[in-house]
């Protein structure tokens, strides 16, 4: 007994059962559905929060930037803000570095 017997030989040659084009088409658009809505959509969200929230900055803000400096926003203009980080110390960031703004009353000794 040869072993064709037992194996269908479109199956054993690696022959595609019917409709799996359209099986395989349904998996690959589910793959990006599931991409979109974990990965992107919120990465969207979130870019849009920070955007919102850098334009709304203004001067006595309390605010925290990327590289971890806590500081009062002194001055703001169109891609500059001055935060003060100390006294009589400032110190000029651009507006994306700023990571959050801080609630009032956060920073004391400045």
């Amino acid at each position: 007994m040869s072993i064709t017997t037992f194996i269908n030989p479109a199956h054993a040659q690696g022959g595609s059962v019917q409709g799996d084009g359209f099986t395989s088409i349904i998996m690959i658009v589910l793959m990006f559905g599931v991409l979109y809505f974990l990965m992107i959509r919120p990465q969207m969200k979130r870019a849009k929060e920070h955007k919102s929230m850098i334009d709304a900055l203004q001067k006595g803000d309390e605010v925290a930037t990327s590289g971890g400096v806590i500081g009062r926003i002194t001055k703001v203009g169109d891609n500059y803000v001055s935060v003060e980080v100390a006294s009589n110390v400032e110190v000029q960031v651009q507006r994306p570095a700023i990571q959050l703004v801080l609630p009032k009353g956060t920073i004391k000794n400045i």
